[in-house]
Order: C-alpha cells, then sequence, then structure tokens
C-alpha cells in the first residue's frame, strides 16, 4: 500500500493551526503528529506552507449533460482540483434535468469516469415529480433541490400545493434558490417599457431586488418551521435576509441553514460598471451594505456554509443584451483564492475559512468521512504558498468556458497540491489524469 508523508506543514484544522506531520496511507490519513519518520513513504516538504482539509463545494453547475458547449463535467473538475476543492454538488438544471432517478444516475456514471474530484448530485423536484423524489436515497444522493425562482434551465416549483407536499414528506435535506418571481416579472416589465430589452446592467439588483429574495426566503423558511421539513436555503445576497437564521444552536442541531457564495462576499454593485453581465448572477449581486452585512452573518454563523454556485456560459452569450445575457459565472479555480485574499486582508481567519468550506458542508450533508484532518478520514488535502503571487489571466484558466470575472486579479497565494483519496491529483500545475475522484456517501 502506498504511503506518503507530509513533513512541516502549518496545518489548519477544526479551529486551530499548529506545524506537523501528516502520513497518507492508501486512501486514509494514517497519522497526524508533530513529527513523523517513515522510511517507506513518499516525503512531500511543506515547510512554510498550509496544510488545509479539501474544500466541499456545496453548489455547483458544470452543465452536464447537454450544455457542454459551456462546460464538462470533466473541465471543470479539473479546474476546481486545481482550485482546492476536492468534493462537489451538482445541480439538476442540466439537459435533460436530473428530475428521475434514471436521469439522476446517469450524471453519477458520467462522473464516475470523468471527475477529477469527487462528486455528488442533488435530484430535482418539479411541480409533478414527488413521487420520483421520495425514491432518492439518502446515503447516496446529497440533497433534494427545488428553484423557487426561475434560473438557467427552468426548473420553477411555483404550485403551494406541491411545496408543501415536498417539505412534508422528505427527511432529506431540501436545498433551495429563493427569489420571488412575482416581485421579479413586475420590475422587468417596468425596466423593459423604459429600457426594451438592453436594460442598464446597474438595474439587475433592482430587478432581481432585496424584496424578491426576502419574500420568498421567508416563506420557504416559515414553511420549514411548519412541516418540520430540513432546510438548506443557497447563496444568501442580502443583509436583511440573514436576520432569518440563528446562531445560538450548534450546526448539527439547525434545521434551518444557510449558504454564501464567493462573489457576493467579493463583488457589489459599484463593479458593474466595469465587470458587466460577467458579473450577472442569480440572485443579483446587490449593495456594499448588502455585502458587509453577508461578512457579518458569516463571521457570527447565521451563515453556515461557504459556496461558488460555480455556473459557466461562453462569453459570446454573456456579450448579449441585458435579457438575454445568461446569469451565472465560472468561479471553482479561484474561490478559495479568494477567501485566502480577504484573509490577508483581515476579514476572516484561516481557522473560520476552513470551518466555512471545509468542515461545515461535510456536517451540514453529514459526508462520510471528508471534510476534516482526522486519522482514518480520506486524505482530501490542500497545500496552499501564501508568499507566491499569481495575477488571474486567460492563459491560466482552466474553464472550458475561458474566462473568469476576476481577470486582471492579483491573489497573493497559490495553491501547490491537490490530494483527493490520498492521491496526489494536482502537483504545481500538473494533473494525474489516470485517477478519479469517488461518489460521496453519506451518514443519514
Amino acid at each position: 500500500m502506498k504511503k506518503i508523508l507530509i513533513r512541516n506543514a502549518t496545518i489548519v484544522n477544526e479551529g486551530k493551526t499548529f506545524v506537523g506531520d501528516i502520513l497518507i496511507e492508501g486512501e486514509f490519513i494514517k497519522k497526524i503528529a508533530p513529527s513523523i519518520h517513515d522510511v517507506d513513504a513518499e516525503t512531500f516538504d511543506a515547510t512554510g506552507k498550509l496544510l488545509m482539509p479539501g474544500v466541499i463545494d456545496d453548489q455547483v453547475h458544470f452543465r452536464e449533460p447537454g450544455l457542454t458547449h459551456k462546460a464538462t463535467i470533466e473541465t471543470e473538475s479539473k479546474a476546481a482540483v486545481a482550485g482546492g476543492i476536492t468534493s462537489f454538488i451538482e445541480m439538476p438544471n442540466t439537459v435533460p434535468q436530473a428530475t428521475t432517478q434514471e436521469l439522476l444516475e446517469q450524471k453519477f456514471d458520467i462522473a464516475a469516469k470523468t471527475s477529477y474530484a469527487n462528486y455528488s448530485f442533488m435530484f430535482g423536484g418539479t411541480n409533478d415529480n414527488l413521487d420520483e423524489l421520495l425514491k432518492t436515497d439518502p446515503q447516496k444522493v446529497a440533497a433534494i433541490k427545488l428553484f423557487l425562482g426561475s434560473s438557467t434551465g427552468n426548473m420553477l416549483v411555483d404550485d403551494d400545493v406541491v411545496l408543501r407536499k415536498i417539505f412534508s414528506s422528505t427527511k432529506m435535506i431540501i436545498a433551495v434558490h429563493c427569489e420571488d418571481e412575482t416581485t421579479i416579472r413586475k420590475n422587468l416589465a417596468e425596466a423593459k417599457e423604459r429600457f426594451g430589452d438592453d436594460i442598464p446592467i446597474e438595474l439587475h439588483p433592482k430587478i432581481r431586488s432585496e424584496e424578491a429574495c426576502y419574500l420568498s426566503s421567508s416563506k420557504a423558511i416559515a414553511l420549514a418551521k411548519e412541516t418540520g421539513a430540513r432546510l438548506h436555503v443557497f447563496h444568501l445576497s442580502t443583509a436583511k435576509e440573514t436576520e432569518l437564521f440563528r446562531n445560538d444552536i450548534p450546526l448539527e442541531e439547525k434545521q434551518i441553514t444557510a449558504e454564501v457564495c464567493t462573489h457576493h462576499l467579493w463583488f457589489d454593485d459599484s463593479n458593474y460598471k466595469e465587470k458587466g453581465t460577467h458579473i450577472k448572477w442569480n440572485p443579483a449581486v446587490k449593495t456594499k451594505r448588502d455585502k458587509e452585512g453577508l461578512w457579518k452573518a458569516l463571521l457570527d454563523d447565521r451563515i453556515d456554509v461557504l459556496a461558488t454556485d460555480h455556473a459557466p456560459h461562453t462569453l459570446e452569450e454573456k456579450a448579449q443584451v441585458y435579457t438575454k445575457a445568461p446569469s451565472g459565472g465560472p468561479l471553482v479555480q479561484h474561490a478559495l483564492l479568494v477567501m485566502l485574499e480577504a484573509n490577508k486582508q483581515g476579514k476572516i481567519s484561516l481557522e473560520k475559512l476552513v470551518e466555512k468550506m471545509c468542515h461545515n458542508p461535510a456536517k451540514l450533508f453529514q459526508i462520510e468521512k471528508r471534510g476534516f484532518i482526522r486519522e482514518g478520514y480520506y486524505a482530501d488535502l490542500v497545500l496552499v504558498n501564501r508568499a507566491t503571487p499569481q495575477t488571474v489571466s486567460k492563459d491560466t484558466i482552466l474553464y472550458k468556458c475561458g474566462w473568469s470575472p476576476f481577470e486582471g486579479t492579483t491573489f497573493h497565494s497559490t495553491i501547490t497540491h491537490t490530494f483527493i483519496n490520498g492521491d496526489l491529483i494536482f502537483n504545481q500545475g500538473t494533473f494525474n489524469d489516470e485517477i478519479k475522484g469517488k461518489r460521496l456517501t453519506f451518514n443519514r
């Protein structure tokens, strides 16, 4: 059985930062100690480097099947691994949509053959597939996904009777995209009456407004409280929404949890002038006050998880007028670097960063033996050099779409090595193309 010894690393794990060694044997972490000697192990000297658990991204759109001109599971998982993401959970709004057990398993089959990272997929709920939804195996599938606001690949669930049935019928995590469709349609109609299709991008957060987000989030939370459903609210974008969540109990005891995404912590509405539709997301990037409110809620534990909502489109698609330019952008390669930059700026500690990107997704989804640096856990690990800056440019971007909203940004850290299931998959720009990730399993 192969052995790997990582020596003299600055280990960030479970609220502590310390220098030590880690011995990997096969797929698992065998030993963690101040000093380990094993003459049979391949040795990596990690002096001066951070070693953290692999990031678990609980919300990505890798576009396969059916939208592979934008991305594939292979291309985007490769970019994710280069960005220190070792496990991902992908969304059901592909073509066809993953709204039957057979179609869901087809996505798992693709990932088994092509994914560089570990993987799971969410089952997509609709207005008319409750019987299929209830067949979902909680030990093998991450969650149920419901779109309560329309987005790419319209899967809008807008039947209140159906929504109540879903919330009442399953004990699985229900992950929701919350934006009130009636409010958005009214705002969009008013903007189109004034500007036609070429609406200024600066109006995007007015169209997909704070009111639209809060109305939908508060309604979903009220229904979850009434029915006892296990609810996870994706990509909060407003300070007002954060008031709906608790921080007075441990994550493991919460029935209602929340996520924020990298772009809502990095950008605000002042960036639309420069970035245009490249930062058009649903829900929209909003005000500086909203960004500050999201940061506050992340740090005080009202927000539990930090993810990407990686959702690539081609440059040609994004270059269209407002009403035709799709929402979403590629993020997995640079999300950890964004947060390491925020750490450098004093906004978040390394320990809190690891908690929100690694530990908490594992806790929230009850992922088996991942998300922590612990003996007996899978060796999903990331090494980071804090002393090697890099500027994002097209020649370093790995996304199939070939662009990034962070182009021109200089980050002060570089991800040098990514280990997945004990294998070195990413080594200073070089990939191991022979080994694939594993299907995530869940302790439920």
